[in-house]
């Protein structure tokens, strides 16, 4: 007994450890040109814990989300780390691991139930433990769970789910006992329910989940529907708030998608494909992607919309019929669909049609049936129905289904290790997706140090263009490239193509403005700068006070991206001008410490003004980003 009773204790850990271990190739992951440009490169505001960066975490709507628990998070991890990326990777991996422990006694309890034992002991049976541990690890090292660790910007998913999971096992902690849920357990569940909340909006159906817990495998019927839902009015009006400002931060930060773009019956043909998309990945988790991308037109009687709308009419009409027998499979595809629901496109926003993240939650009652599954021949095991070699074999075959889940996983993880990287392997998954050849030929021009790929780079972002020529990205990320190429010409005409499709986007006026900068049209440049900073015009020099030279002021102006001011620093080298170089260059390297050409250039501004001690640090900092970079780079 006592070894059984250290079993149970040390399976939470090794579950959580086995969990976090799958995903260690993320540790080695660079900040993305995917969001985490936006949210962490260029955004100084959440950078520490102080009160300056609260108040902006407490109302920030970036890209469309409220989120202040995720940001104060992320301002820790600031605070601990600076910009590493390690750092904020080591955070996603920690708590996708705790989430894993966490499914682990969720599963315990489910399965309990669904045997119909309630008791307190029942869940620490030794089948209902393995069960349960099944169940966690096949969620928690799925191929699925990658977009969502390995990602930095999906810290909110991790984080949200951390406080969901701890909102369900309060919720059934409460009614170990039987009867109504305690109050003491309910106060902490509709707590970890608003945390879950202000990290994302994606745990808004928790409401309904607790009614369906309700009715399997709880089966607290025998308590009336309306005293259950009474007893969830609390946490249906959290999740009413949160609907409510997600409402209204989606706007701000995203593009929201029309109903006149996509209409109702397209609407039914998005959520029929979502329904059916998670079920089959989890199943059959090949050929992921970060990017679904949605067709510029949803046919409900073309390909893949017509048989998703049959498939999800077919299998719920089996699942129905069949509820007797197998209430499991109806109440895991309901918890799916529920889960799914809010970002399956009655409300969409993005340039996707899928993603792997949603699957983040949605997909655990999948996993607590092959927890159900393993359970099931455990105990027809202990009733003497079952040899022990079929036991032996249903422990061989669920530990090869998870060495294989994990080693999938592992293999994915590697997909997401730097910008150029992913999107060369969406494009390979899906050579039609103009979004990916976008961001591939936006990742080329970011690292490439000399011009040897830029014909990649531009032949990409030329072929985002003619798959979307509606589309401004690719439009915008050519103007940049041909920037680099010093084919201002073109360049401006591609940022011109830009503002046509996004008029006065403060994006495309300050790109625009920071071509001007480096032609040298200084009096262009800075009304564009300012326009897209939201400036007034700068007012006329005060009389007996230094101002800085016009360069410097308009340097000064251009956004904070990485990568505009480490094109602009390379510009001012090679035109001669290190001085005014040294400053954008500062600003690069302080914005992405490990960007390769910011320190690449800084070595040749600080040669220029005769710094070499600076020249010598910088140096040392690229030989260790990048030896093949420093070599060509002597330094006196």
């Amino acid at each position: 007994m006592r070894r059984a009773g250290r079993l149970r204790l040390l399976l939470p850990l090794l579950v959580s450890l086995i969990t976090g271990a799958v995903f260690l190739p993320a540790l080695h992951g660079e900040f993305l040109n995917w969001d985490d440009s936006v949210n962490f490169v260029a955004n100084p505001h959440y950078r520490g814990l102080g009160w300056p960066q609260i108040k902006w975490m407490l109302g920030a709507t970036l890209m469309g989300h409220y989120i202040p628990v995720t940001w104060l998070s992320l301002g820790l991890n600031y605070v601990l780390g600076g910009m590493s990326p390690w750092g904020y990777h080591v955070g996603n991996l920690v708590l996708h691991a705790a989430n894993g422990a966490l499914v682990y006694l969720i599963a315990r309890r489910l399965l309990a139930a669904a045997l119909g034992d309630g008791s307190q002991s029942a869940h620490t049976t030794g089948s209902i433990v393995m069960g349960g541990a099944l169940a966690a690890l096949v969620w928690g090292v799925h191929p699925l769970r990658v977009e969502s660790v390995a990602w930095i910007t999906e810290r909110r998913d991790v984080l949200c789910g951390l406080f969901f999971l701890l909102a369900v096992l309060a919720y059934l902690k409460g009614l170990e006992r039987g009867g109504d849920l305690r109050p003491i357990w309910q106060a902490l569940s509709l707590a970890a329910f608003a945390a879950a909340l202000l990290s994302k909006a994606a745990a808004m159906p928790l409401p309904a989940v607790l009614l369906l817990l309700d009715a399997y495998p709880l089966r607290r019927w025998g308590a009336g529907w309306r005293r259950l839902a009474i007893e969830k009015l609390p946490y249906a009006v959290l999740a009413t708030a949160t609907a409510v400002v997600a409402l209204i931060a989606l706007p701000r930060g995203a593009g929201v998608t029309s109903y006149e773009a996509y209409g109702p019956i397209a609407r039914v043909g998005m959520v029929a494909y979502s329904f059916m998309f998670y079920p089959i990945k989890f199943i059959l988790p090949v050929r992921l992607s970060p990017m679904y991308e949605l067709p510029a037109r949803v046919d409900l009687v073309s390909w893949p919309f017509l048989p998703a709308l049959l498939g999800v009419a077919g299998v719920t009409a089996v699942l129905v019929l069949g509820r007797m027998r197998w209430p499991g499979g109806l109440a895991a595809w309901t918890y799916s669909a529920l889960m799914v629901l809010p970002v399956s496109g009655v409300v969409h926003a993005g340039s996707q049609l899928v993603n792997d993240r949603y699957s983040y939650l949605s997909s655990i009652g999948f996993a607590m049936l092959a927890g159900a599954g393993g359970l099931g021949v455990l105990r027809l095991r202990e009733r003497g129905r079952a040899t022990r070699t079929t036991v032996a074999a249903l422990v061989g075959g669920a530990t090869l289904v998870v060495l294989t889940l994990g080693f999938a996983a592992w293999t994915q993880t590697q997909v997401w290790r730097d910008s150029e990287t992913l999107w060369r392997w969406a494009v390979e998954m899906d050579p039609a997706c103009s979004l990916c050849h976008g961001n591939l030929g936006s990742a080329i021009t970011g690292a490439e140090l000399g011009l040897a790929r830029l014909d990649e780079a531009e032949m990409h972002l030329r072929r985002a263009i003619e798959l979307r020529p509606d589309n401004p990205i690719p439009y915008f990320n050519l103007g940049t490239l041909l920037s680099v190429r010093t084919r201002y010409p073109e360049a401006e005409v591609a940022f011109r193509s830009y503002l046509e499709r996004l008029p006065g986007s403060p994006t495309g006026l300050g790109r625009l403005g920071l071509l001007y900068l480096l032609q040298g049209r200084l009096e262009e440049a800075v009304p564009l700068l300012e326009r897209a900073r939201g400036l007034p015009p700068a007012p006329a020099s005060v009389p007996g006070r230094t101002a800085p030279t016009p360069l410097v002021t308009a340097i000064g102006l251009v956004e904070d991206d990485p990568g505009a001011l480490m094109l602009l620093g390379r510009a001012l080298v090679e035109q001669g001008n290190p001085g005014a170089a040294v400053f954008a260059l500062q600003r690069a390297a302080a914005l992405a410490p490990s960007a390769v050409p910011a320190h690449f250039w800084l070595v040749q501004a600080y040669e220029g003004v005769g710094r070499g001690d600076l020249a010598r640090e910088q140096m040392d900092i690229l030989r260790r980003l990048d030896p093949r970079a420093a070599g060509g780079l002597p330094v006196r």
